[in-house]
C-alpha cells in the first residue's frame, strides 16, 4: 500500500507539472483514486473486484458524467503506471467500461427571465446608497453580462485577472480547461462600459497580479459566491426555474446557432476541444429550424400552379 501511495503522488505531480492540470482537477483525481483503492483494498489487479467497483459506481451515482469521470481517473492512473513500466499492462484493457450516455439537452434561460434578471441587477444599482453597495451592484452586473456575452465558464470568469483585459483592442484572454488559452473579442459596448466602471471603482486593485472579480475581503471571488448571487436573484424574483452560471453559456451558444453562426466558430469561442461537445446545441434550435423551413423552404420558389394538383 505504501508503494501505491508513492505511485499515486508521483502520478498527481506529473498531472500538475507536466500536463499542467488545474488544482481543481488534481483534487478530483485524488478523491476518485482514494475512493477506488479504499474499495478494492489489496486486490488491485483482481478483475472481478474492479468490475464490482464499476457496478458500485453505477448504483451509487445517478449522473452519467460522475461515473464516467471516476472511471476515467482510474484508467488514466493505470495508463501512467503502464507507461512508466511499473506494471506490465493496465487491468482496464480487459474490462469493458463503455457506458451509454443519456441524451441531455442543455437547459437555457427563457428571454422573459433574462429580462427580469437584468432588471433586478440594474434596480439594485439604482437603490445602492453607499459606495460599497454601488461597487457590488456594478460587479454583479459585469459578472452576468460577461457570462452572457462571451459564453465563458464560471471557473474561467473567476480566474480573470486585470492584465487579461486589453481595452485598446477589446480583447479578453481566457485560460480554459487544461490551461488552454484563447482570446475573445469583447464585442458589446455595454459590457466594455461595465468593465471600465467596475475597475474604476476598484482603484486599489493590483493591476499586474490581481483578479478582476473580488469579494468583500478584496480577494478572488469564488464560484460559490456567483452561485449564491444567482440563487438570491432566483428567490427575489420568485422564478419557476433554477438558474445556474452554466445556463448563460448554453444561452450564448444556442443564440449564436439560431443566428446561423457556423458551429466551428462557436466551438472555438467556447473553447471546446471536440466539435461533438458543441453539437449538443444543435438539438435545441427547433424554433429557428421551424422558421427556416417555413420562410426559406425550397418549395417556396415554385408556385402551386407549376405542379399538377393531387
Amino acid at each position: 500500500m505504501k508503494k501505491t501511495k508513492k505511485y499515486l503522488e508521483d502520478y498527481l505531480d506529473d498531472c500538475l507539472l507536466r500536463k499542467r492540470l488545474s488544482q481543481k482537477t488534481i483534487r478530483a483525481y485524488r478523491i476518485d483514486l482514494k475512493q477506488y483503492f479504499d474499495f478494492i483494498g489489496t486486490s488491485k489487479d483482481d478483475l472481478k473486484k474492479i468490475n464490482e467497483y464499476i457496478y458500485f459506481l453505477n448504483k451509487q451515482y445517478s449522473k452519467y458524467k460522475t461515473v464516467k469521470r471516476k472511471i476515467a481517473s482510474i484508467k488514466a492512473f493505470y495508463s501512467y503506471l503502464e507507461y512508466e513500466e511499473i506494471i506490465a499492462f493496465s487491468p482496464f484493457r480487459k474490462i469493458r467500461t463503455k457506458i451509454k450516455e443519456p441524451k441531455m439537452l442543455p437547459k437555457i434561460i427563457q428571454k422573459k427571465y433574462l429580462n427580469q434578471i437584468f432588471q433586478w441587477l440594474f434596480n439594485n444599482l439604482d437603490v445602492a446608497n453607499t459606495e460599497y453597495g454601488k461597487k457590488l451592484a456594478i460587479r454583479n452586473i459585469t459578472i452576468i453580462e460577461l457570462l452572457f456575452s462571451t459564453g465563458i465558464r464560471i471557473s474561467e470568469l473567476c480566474n480573470i485577472r486585470i492584465k487579461d483585459i486589453n481595452f485598446q483592442d477589446r480583447s479578453l484572454k481566457i485560460f480554459g480547461k487544461g490551461s488552454k488559452e484563447r482570446v475573445l473579442y469583447l464585442g458589446n459596448d455595454q459590457v466594455i462600459q461595465s468593465l471600465e466602471k467596475y475597475i474604476e471603482l476598484n482603484k486599489n486593485i493590483d493591476e499586474e497580479n490581481n483578479y478582476l472579480f473580488l469579494n468583500k475581503f478584496n480577494t478572488q471571488l469564488s464560484e460559490q459566491t456567483v452561485r449564491i448571487l444567482l440563487k438570491n436573484i432566483e428567490k427575489d424574483l420568485n422564478l419557476s426555474i433554477h438558474i445556474t452560471p452554466h445556463m448563460f453559456r448554453h444561452n450564448f451558444a444556442t443564440t449564436l446557432l439560431e443566428k446561423e453562426v457556423d458551429i466551428r466558430y462557436i466551438q472555438n469561442i467556447l473553447g471546446h476541444s471536440s466539435i461533438s461537445t458543441t453539437q449538443i446545441y444543435t438539438h435545441v434550435t427547433y424554433p429557428k429550424q421551424k422558421e427556416i423551413l417555413i420562410k426559406k423552404n425550397p418549395m417556396n420558389d415554385y408556385k402551386n400552379s407549376d405542379f399538377q394538383s393531387i
